[in-house]
């Protein structure tokens, strides 16, 4: 999507760089006038380098128009108002246009943009009107976020880019290489840790199939044994009857003397009550 916003922007300044090629002096003066006040034209770098805007930087009386160019290229309003004694006076649509781009330049910078710092950037009287800009900047597509009233601040989602200053490339340059090479340090510590990880994650796996093949080991010996210890305990059958038949005949061998002892017992009774009965008779 922001490729396709980028193909746009360069879009609209096609026209003008047309007319760059036939424009000298005061034309060429007067093409920056109308490109930094047309409508949707927010990138100027190849107008920049075109030779015949290039000379207008060597000309006296022209230069304050190439310095006017470059301020809407990559410059802010602030650096407006500290040159505007040396760059031609501005209209209301490039005063407009141009705090337009500035507020892209400080969401380039910061995601968070409380409205203190957008009112003395951008030079806005009021928070409704510094709204408005910010309104209209996003149905623009310059700029995407969401404005927050309650906490008094712009939360930036989204800023089209603008034309690089010169010098500013090298900077660049080096703050990617910067970051490539943090990124690479990185995967390399991401790779080592997974590496590890992997090495570990094996030798525990090896270290709980050796545990599940003890825990094996050891439940088919302890069944082994149960089984065993069974097989040992199990009578014969006929081994089985023979002691019941003598435990039987053990227990009849202690019972008869007694039942003899109670017979002879009785039979003495019955005699001894025979004779008291005579005796009785007697008289």
């Amino acid at each position: 999507m922001s490729i396709e916003l980028g193909i746009n922007f360069a879009a609209k300044l096609e026209p003008f760089l047309l007319m760059a090629k036939s424009a000298k002096g005061a034309a060429a003066a007067k093409l920056i006038q109308d490109a930094t006040s047309a409508s949707g034209v927010f990138v100027f770098a190849e107008l920049l380098d075109h030779p015949n805007i290039q000379e207008l930087s060597a000309s006296g009386q022209h230069a304050s128009f190439y310095s006017l160019l470059q301020l809407f290229s990559y410059k802010t309003y602030q650096d407006y108002l500290q040159h505007k004694d040396v760059l031609p006076p501005l209209n209301q649509a490039q005063i407009t246009k141009l705090k337009h781009l500035s507020l892209v330049s400080l969401a380039m910078e910061r995601r968070i943009l409380p409205y203190s710092t957008l009112l003395h950037a951008l030079d806005m009287p009021t928070i409704r009107e510094l709204e408005d800009l910010i309104i209209d900047a996003i149905y623009m597509d310059m700029i995407r976020g969401k404005l927050d009233q309650k906490e008094q601040q712009f939360e930036v989602e989204y800023t089209m880019g603008r034309d690089l200053e010169p010098g500013k490339v090298e900077g660049i340059l080096a703050a990617l290489q910067s970051w490539a090479s943090t990124t690479a340090s990185v995967l390399a510590t991401l790779d080592n840790k997974l590496a590890s990880l992997s090495s570990r994650a094996t030798a525990r796996q090896i270290e709980d199939e050796e545990y599940d093949k003890a825990v094996q080991a050891v439940l088919k010996d302890v069944t082994d044994k149960q089984k065993e210890g069974k097989g040992a305990g199990r009578k014969p059958p006929l081994a089985m009857l023979e002691r019941s038949s003598a435990n039987l005949a053990d227990s009849m061998d202690v019972d008869e003397p007694v039942e003899n002892y109670k017979g002879k017992n009785r039979k003495a009774t019955m005699e001894m009550g025979a004779k008291s009965q005579r005796k009785r008779n007697r008289f």
